[in-house]
């Protein structure tokens, strides 16, 4: 194992070893400086060994270990059962871009690499999971990677005002006005990768535009990074016009929580039929997140578990209608 730090790698009073102790019940752990002694079942022992060489490389590359971190990779290890899946956590090729603060967005859960990864290979990829998952973060820091790097010339977000039944004309202010309150998610993530004065630059020259999904028709988006967040707030009309949208040299993400529409009772949402219309097309990709990519307090974790394990049973509880 890599050296470290052991107050670092093991936690104040061994809080992480002692996480592992949770998910390894029949492996008894014990340190002893910056030793420390495996014993039980050799495959175990080895997924152990391989957990701690994740957190001393994550904890070489960052300086600090978080909770977050720790069940991050122990996660990712149980679900992969200690495969290599999780070596790609050590490569610089997921940083996804530095920040003015001169820190860096990188791609840090399992889903969150792929979605880098995907949005490398397609041109149009859907990113599907629960809130706190990373999904805007990453897709926004994706697009603004590639405005920088040149590869587009542009960025363009977009987000569906369904709380405001997209009527934005009835709205005070002008388009920025209207649309800035459902768009602040992508707005702080915007504020946290780009320069004060650079981004209000952007906006005021179009660089970055934001657009309110209702307004997006008849427009061809040729050399953009084009982002739709809460796309499941769109309807199946909607995304059709959207994805037609596109043009050439253009990429874009589009990312849905299914668990927060926001959509009328009898309203499909145009993911539904999206799926089912583009799974085979190529350059087409979906990736989807879970519980495990949760990147928030650790308690959104649980909360989303909690929230998915109620309605389940509510679900499972209703009486079957009569035939």
């Amino acid at each position: 194992m890599e050296k470290a730090e052991p107050l670092l790698l093991f936690g104040f009073n061994d809080i992480y070893l002692k996480r592992i102790e949770r998910a390894f019940p029949n492996v008894q752990i014990t340190a002893r400086g910056d030793q420390v002694h495996l014993s039980g079942e050799p495959s175990e022992v080895n997924t152990i060994q391989r957990v701690l060489n994740e957190m001393t490389a994550l904890l070489n590359r960052n300086g600090n270990l978080t909770e977050n971190d720790v069940d991050t990779v122990l996660a990712l290890f149980a679900h992969n059962s200690g495969s290599a899946a999780s070596l790609p956590l050590k490569g610089s090729h997921h940083t996804v871009l530095f920040t003015p603060s001169g820190g860096s967005v990188k791609a840090k859960t399992p889903n969150q690499i792929c979605l880098v990864d995907s949005a490398r290979k397609n041109d149009i990829v859907f990113a599907i999971g629960p809130a706190g998952t990373g999904k805007t973060y990453t897709a926004v820091a994706l697009a603004v990677a590639a405005l920088k790097s040149k590869q587009v010339k542009r960025i363009v977000l977009c987000r569906p005002a369904v709380e405001a039944g997209e009527r934005l004309g009835f709205l005070p202010g002008d388009m920025k006005e209207k649309i800035d309150p459902y768009l602040r998610p992508l707005y702080d993530a915007l504020e946290d990768m780009l320069p004060k004065e650079k981004l209000k630059s952007f906006m005021e020259s179009n660089v970055v535009e934001i657009v309110p999904l209702a307004f997006m028709r008849g427009r061809t988006l040729n050399s953009a990074f084009v982002i739709l967040d809460e796309a499941q707030n769109a309807t199946a009309l909607q995304m059709k016009m959207f994805l037609t949208r596109i043009g050439a040299n253009s990429r874009c993400i589009i990312t849905v929580d299914l668990t927060q529409t926001d959509l009328p009772m009898r309203e499909i949402s145009g993911l539904s039929e999206a799926r089912e219309i583009l799974i085979e097309i190529d350059g087409v990709n979906f990736v989807y997140f879970d519980e495990r990519d949760v990147v928030r307090h650790r308690l959104v974790k649980e909360i989303i578990n909690a929230y998915s394990r109620f309605f389940d049973d509510r679900n499972n509880a209703k009486p079957e209608s009569k035939k």
